[in-house]
């Protein structure tokens, strides 16, 4: 059986001719599914140069069905004589359609599936309409921007009518979830098995590393960190703060500068530092160096997957009280919660976890368990076991997970 899988991830072909994938979270969710299916078919952009080292694909099964770059909407819809005919030629040669959603091209492939009468199947990661109040945009971008919102939260309840859904986190599966079209509740995530750590406590040493991975962009909540690390500072905490991830357009270079500025601004420019982007392979790893996970998002979330990639690495976490995030995350049970806004709610929790060892050491336990209820083998298991149902077609059967 062919899938075929349509996104707006970004990919590019090395010298190797191996694919890779910017971000890698897509990447490895891709390679989780390859075992189930004869080919798995990426009807994504392409891109003629490489951006940054990426994250490969291992699986040998996975094919590209290139369209031109876009970055957005804006980009995406001026292309759409180019775009259609390929999704219409591609659709036709798949035999299961997989949208993940919010995505510009998946209205225009599901519409092509319906008419061809391919089976479909919905993964819903994000809230376009939570994120609304957050976009910095003005005038007629402001304005283009909630026209598109509205176009995407439109399509998705159109396609969650006959598709099998699912979403990730509980705020994302009520809001899209009908009495006669359910909707399945998940967690996205890029750990595997073999990620989760050992370590049984952090904040050992005087000095304490903060870590956040976020991408850079107004809808994150990143501008309360500097003033977070100063409230720390003067509390006679000796933190740091490196905050991991890519700029996203126009509006995250303006919240970068912002971010180092009002660093400055509050004499603490050495303390917090903005790293840029880190391939996934090289990402994990990198998070048992760092004492506390911080990821103070605003609403628009699934459920941020980075979260459980701190679990995995025995990172206690604070983060935001927002959309999917409670059913991840339980206040003092695998991390501490504090409500979206002003910064002193997260220093007090980083403060907390730093003067009690117990508190951090159950977090990071519990944290564990988490982390091995929702590997990326325990995710695509669930997956095709309600895919099988939905198809009516047989699907290879993958090692049964422990």
């Amino acid at each position: 059986m062919k899938l075929g899988i349509v996104y707006h991830m970004p990919f590019w072909r090395d010298a190797d001719g191996v694919l890779r994938e910017v971000e890698g979270s897509f990447a490895r969710y891709v390679d989780s599914l390859a075992p189930y299916f004869d080919e798995i078919s990426l009807c994504v952009p392409t891109l003629t140069e490489p951006r940054g080292a990426g994250t490969p694909i291992r699986s040998p099964n996975v094919t590209l069905a290139p369209l031109p770059p876009f970055d957005g909407p804006l980009q995406f819809y001026p292309k759409l004589p180019q775009i259609v005919p390929r999704l219409w030629r591609w659709v036709r040669g798949i035999d299961v359609l997989h949208c993940r959603v919010p995505t510009p091209a998946a209205l225009f492939a599901f519409g092509c599936a319906r008419i061809v009468r391919r089976p479909v199947f919905l993964l819903i990661v994000g809230d376009l309409r939570a994120l609304l109040p957050s976009m910095p945009y003005r005038g007629i971008k402001r304005w283009l921007w909630r026209a598109y919102t509205e176009i995407e939260e439109a399509s998705i309840r159109w396609m969650t009518r006959t598709a099998l859904t699912f979403a990730n986190g509980a705020a994302l599966a009520r809001k899209h979830g009908r009495a006669d079209a359910p909707v399945v509740e998940t967690r996205t995530t890029t750990i595997s098995a073999a990620d989760i750590a050992a370590r049984a406590q952090t904040c050992l040493g005087a000095a304490i590393r903060l870590l956040t991975v976020s991408r850079i962009d107004p809808r994150k909540g990143l501008r309360t960190l500097p003033e977070m690390v100063r409230t720390l500072v003067d509390r006679g905490l000796d933190v740091t703060l490196d905050i991991v991830g890519p700029v996203v357009g126009s509006p995250g270079e303006q919240e970068r500068e912002a971010i180092l500025a009002d660093s400055r601004r509050l004499d603490v420019p050495g303390r917090v530092r903005c790293l840029g982007p880190l391939a996934l392979d090289a990402l994990l790893p990198a998070y048992r160096e760092y004492d506390l996970f911080v990821l103070p998002t605003l609403p628009g979330e699934g459920i941020p997957r980075v979260l459980l990639e701190a679990m995995a690495a025995g990172v206690p976490i604070v983060t935001t009280r927002v959309a999917g995030i409670p059913s991840l995350i339980t206040h003092e049970g695998n991390g501490l919660l504090v409500e979206a806004g002003p910064s002193g709610a997260t220093a007090d929790a980083v403060e907390r976890l730093v003067a009690d060892p117990e508190l951090r050491r159950r977090l990071i336990q519990a944290g564990y368990v988490t982390a091995r209820q929702h590997t990326l083998e325990h995710q695509a298991e669930f997956i095709v076991d309600r895919l099988r149902t939905h198809v009516g077609r047989p699907l290879a059967a993958a090692p049964r997970v422990a």
